[in-house]
């Protein structure tokens, strides 16, 4: 075994470290345009590959169920004070290993199965777990939806209030994964005090863009907030609730032994060298530059003759109707895929389409955002989206768009990688 430990990666388990040589050089050489994906710090990256991943420490800081937890407590301290910094939060809960797991837990903190929750339909851009019945939120509670305006695309509030009169539920969740718009978190709060319901919050796409000063905050108005770590807030891919103190011990308790063991102290070390990232000010810059790309973006695409989702964005995601244009979100990921371009497809508002083959997909910047690109870059994006497109049937045409994409791409290099 000592041999063995004393092993690289690649003389221990050459196909292993193919696999991931090959997915560095994936994510350098493309653009990565999935609104849900980042690139995290090569200090983020050596924390999540730390030592720390050989540790058991079920409990809290100061109240372990194992002994030698005394770093883990550092490292743990460090990212809850840091994230409470951050979101202006009174607890903050960073244990959760996903955002899914975020939501379970802060759901049973609060309500009971059987309960009625309302939440953004999946189909009008909301998350599997604010209800959906194929998700465990929509198989504990009874469910209840929001929708967005069919004139304009975005959050129909005067619905939310009359559904939450009608259906009376004990938690209204707000939060999505393909909505280009702002919030309006008072008018939820109001909504949530008519009727007596908690007012729980999913912030998980745009929780870097509140770190960074350009996306209105939910957590003042919010009894709970839940997101990921790892999307606009750059970060390992894991959790995070929080919350006021008056819920601090049931969320806590929820979290573990509620849902989940022994936390993975690894990633939590991660979680605190991202939120003392997002406490930079540089930080604020790079929020401040997702939204004007993704505005830049937009721009370009509707001047290439593309309809948007609620008419562009105000935030870091786009979402296209391909389908105006008789292309299936499917054909579009397939054609842009072969041109180094990667997006997800995705459904629209009232889409028509079956879910494998919706009529939009949707398009984020923060990950080349990360790398350092601009406006002047989006413009380029897009420009590429439009020519990749229209050739989706003519592999040689795709080859030769990759081909300058990968130029780019070398112009901003990922963690040093430079192919020459």
């Amino acid at each position: 075994m000592t041999d063995r430990m004393s092993l690289t990666l690649a003389q221990a388990d050459p196909e292993v470290a193919a696999a991931i040589d090959h997915e560095t050089l994936r994510q350098h050489e493309g653009l990565e345009m999935i609104a849900s994906e980042n690139f995290v710090s090569e200090a983020v990256l050596e924390a999540a590959g730390s030592t720390f991943t050989n540790k058991y420490a079920e409990g809290y800081p100061g109240r372990r169920y194992y002994g030698g937890c005394e770093y883990a407590d550092v490292v743990e301290n460090l990212a809850r004070d840091r994230a409470k910094q951050i979101f202006g939060a009174e607890h903050a809960n960073v244990q959760p290993h996903s955002g899914s797991q975020a939501n379970a837990s802060a759901y049973a903190a609060i309500i009971k199965p059987g309960d009625t929750i309302l939440g953004l339909d999946l189909a009008h851009g909301g998350h599997l777990t604010h209800g959906h019945k194929l998700s465990f939120s929509g198989k504990l509670y009874k469910t209840s939806f929001y929708h967005l305006r069919k004139d304009t695309e975005t959050l129909d509030y005067d619905e939310m209030e009359a559904v939450a009169l009608a259906e009376k539920p004990k938690m209204i969740i707000g939060g999505a994964s393909a909505y280009p718009r702002l919030w309006d978190f008072e008018r939820m709060r109001a909504i949530a005090d008519k009727v007596g319901a908690y007012f729980v919050f999913d912030m998980a796409h745009i929780a870097g863009l509140v770190a960074g000063g350009v996306h209105p905050s939910p957590v003042p108005y919010t009894d709970i907030t839940t997101t990921t770590t790892h999307k606009t807030l750059r970060g390992p891919r894991a959790g995070l609730i929080l919350s006021k103190q008056s819920l601090a011990a049931a969320i806590d308790k929820s979290v573990f032994p509620g849902q989940q063991g022994g936390p993975l102290v690894h990633i939590v070390a991660a979680k605190a060298v991202a939120f003392g990232e997002a406490l930079a000010p540089s930080f604020k810059d790079y929020a401040k530059q997702i939204v004007a790309n993704a505005k830049a973006l937009a721009e370009a695409l509707q001047a290439a003759g593309y309809r948007l989702v609620s008419g562009g964005t105000d935030n870091h995601l786009v979402l296209v109707d391909v389908f105006q244009k008789g292309i299936f979100g499917s054909e579009a990921e397939e054609a842009l895929g072969k041109a180094g371009i990667t997006v997800n497809k995705n459904a629209i508002p009232w889409d028509t389409n079956p879910p494998l083959k919706p009529s939009g997909v949707r398009l984020g910047t923060p990950a080349l955002t990360t790398r350092g690109m601009k406006e002047a870059e989006m413009k380029q994006v897009a420009a590429w989206i439009d020519r990749a497109l229209v050739a989706r049937g003519d592999d040689a045409a795709l080859a030769k768009i990759r081909g300058e994409v990968a130029e780019l791409a070398e112009k901003f290099p990922l963690y040093g990688w430079r192919r020459h």
